[in-house]
């Protein structure tokens, strides 16, 4: 089985790339607010480390926002929890999809939480700042503070660059996008 992880910034279209390659795609965001939503034991961890914010389940997404900007420490007591769970969804999805010739990991902090092995083939989507912000805005509950405060935690831009075996740009047209992963996949395969 070949990992291909997906690295890129925050709103460079990360997923939407992962989504297009056609195979099996571990989506931490979407595991996270699973976890959220569903997973008694992940709110009895925070509600213990931050009591003042995690009040009751479901966890809403405002209590981790304004824990998250309260304290520049908060957001990694949250990611040390989170994190430990999701490296324990993405193993049972890797497990399940061993079969498959080509699974596509798409998790933010992969490099930074040390998710990625040796092999894994590293992809990195680069947009347009401009581009990336204009697409930010529109999310529902972008919150700039809170995004800065990712910005903070995650490694730069560059650097993940440099560690991609590939560089997708993202245009944000499918056909285009299609083509360019096309080509990687044949050069991977």
């Amino acid at each position: 089985m070949i990992r291909i992880g997906i690295l890129g910034d925050i709103g460079s279209g990360k997923s939407y790339i992962a989504k297009n390659f056609g195979f099996p795609v571990f989506n931490a965001d979407s595991e996270v607010a699973k976890l959220y939503q569903k997973d008694k034991k992940i709110f009895k961890k925070l509600k213990k480390i931050l009591p003042k914010f995690f009040k009751s389940f479901p966890i809403k997404k405002n209590e981790v926002l304004d824990a998250i900007l309260a304290d520049k420490n908060n957001l990694k007591k949250i990611i040390k929890i989170v994190h430990f769970e999701i490296k324990k969804k993405m193993n049972i999805f890797l497990n399940k999809n061993k079969n498959s010739q080509i699974v596509i990991l798409d998790v933010p902090l992969l490099l930074e939480n040390k998710i990625n092995r040796k092999n894994d083939i590293l992809i990195f989507v680069q947009a347009r700042k401009k581009e990336i912000f204009k697409r930010l805005k529109k999310r529902n509950n972008f919150n700039n503070k809170v995004y800065n405060k990712f910005k903070k935690i995650q490694f730069s831009a560059s650097y993940k660059k440099k560690k991609s075996h590939f560089v997708i740009l993202n245009d944000f047209s499918y056909k285009s996008i299609k083509i360019r992963i096309n080509n990687i996949v044949s050069q991977i395969i």
